[in-house]
């Protein structure tokens, strides 16, 4: 088991498959040592996070949703680096995109739910810079979506 793998465990988590993709893009792109991985959406065992933040959606609760997203990358991750996650040598940048009510300003905290399972799984390889971008909406409704940059060996 990796050394990751292991810290995933210790915090409770099980990654999903990764998600495959539903149109004509790829789940991940690698060119050398870099992965961009498409954005993932805030799906989990009970489904679909789905709703306007600031309106139907609470702030607690979209961080939530952002933690799911997070997960849902590192199973892309995991793909990524055929299946072991001691390969990932830096999270480089996080996208995060909030389905946001127009007067909802705490976008940034919303995504800090990604940004912090991060550093919880990868520690200092875990810090990465980020954008987090209020939407009007987000495919299928979801409350969040979040993509990444890594780098990898």
């Amino acid at each position: 088991m990796s050394t990751i793998d292991a810290r995933l465990r210790e915090l409770g988590i099980a990654l999903p498959e990764a998600a495959a993709p539903v149109a004509n893009y790829v789940a991940f792109a690698r060119t050398g040592n870099t992965v961009h991985v498409s954005g993932q959406i805030a799906f989990g065992p009970d489904g679909l996070m789905t709703g306007r933040v600031g309106d139907e959606v609470d702030l607690a609760t979209a961080q939530k949703a952002a933690r799911l997203c997070a997960i849902n990358l590192i199973a892309q991750f995991k793909a990524a680096c055929e299946g072991d996650l001691d390969r990932v040598v830096r999270v480089v940048k996080l996208g995060g995109f909030v389905n946001a009510d127009p007067g909802f300003t705490d976008v940034p905290k919303v995504i800090n739910g990604a940004s912090d399972l991060m550093v919880d799984v990868f520690g200092e390889a875990g810090r990465h810079a980020r954008s987090a971008v209020g939407c009007s909406v987000l495919p299928l409704n979801a409350a969040v979506e979040v993509d990444a940059v890594i780098e990898v060996q």
